[in-house]
């Protein structure tokens, strides 16, 4: 699986705005991994009549959560670290099978959003899973802004799990 990493990272990176890269996430990446999470759902809980202390609280431990479940369910899944001249932006989470290519979680810093760093990674991931013909697989929560570009590059809904819709991508033919 390590040579498929590689091979991905390398059409990956390419695809990337100048400056831009991939690398493996560490234990140390886990504190920005944290407030990573956090920042992605900072507008959810604005309502929410916590104090600051009682929603960082929540965020810690839902992150920590959400972590030990993505290491049990996909136990041979990438873990990257999206970089911006050498400093952590961003993670990109994806396992392959044979058969499809689940992208767990794309997240980027509120900087780097809404600037085509996201839209070019997705593009990337899809020509992999074209030429490999594989479906590409992804949850998205109904309010995520990012599910419109999901729809345009061509992502189906196909049901409802829990909060999220669980979406599908079947493989281009390629000529």
């Amino acid at each position: 699986m390590a040579a498929a990493s590689g091979a991905l990272v390398a059409q990956l990176v390419p695809a990337l705005p100048a400056g831009h890269g991939l690398r493996d996430r560490t234990e140390a990446d886990l504190p920005f991994l944290c407030k990573l999470y956090a920042q992605t759902r900072d507008e959810e809980l604005r309502p929410v009549p916590w104090t600051p202390q009682q929603k960082q609280d929540f965020l810690r431990d839902q992150f920590e959560k959400q972590h030990a479940h993505y290491l049990q369910h996909y136990p041979r899944a990438h873990w990257w670290m999206i970089t911006r001249d050498g400093a952590p932006v961003g993670r990109l989470y994806v396992e392959q099978t044979a058969s499809e290519l689940r992208i767990m979680d794309v997240s980027l810093v509120a900087e780097c959003r809404n600037r085509g760093l996201g839209g070019a990674l997705m593009r990337a991931l899809l020509r992999h899973t074209d030429e490999q013909a594989l479906a590409a697989t992804l949850h998205v929560e109904p309010f995520n802004p990012a599910l419109r570009l999901y729809e345009r590059l061509g992502f189906a809904r196909v049901e409802t799990r829990g909060v999220y819709y669980f979406m599908r991508r079947e493989p281009a033919a390629l000529s």
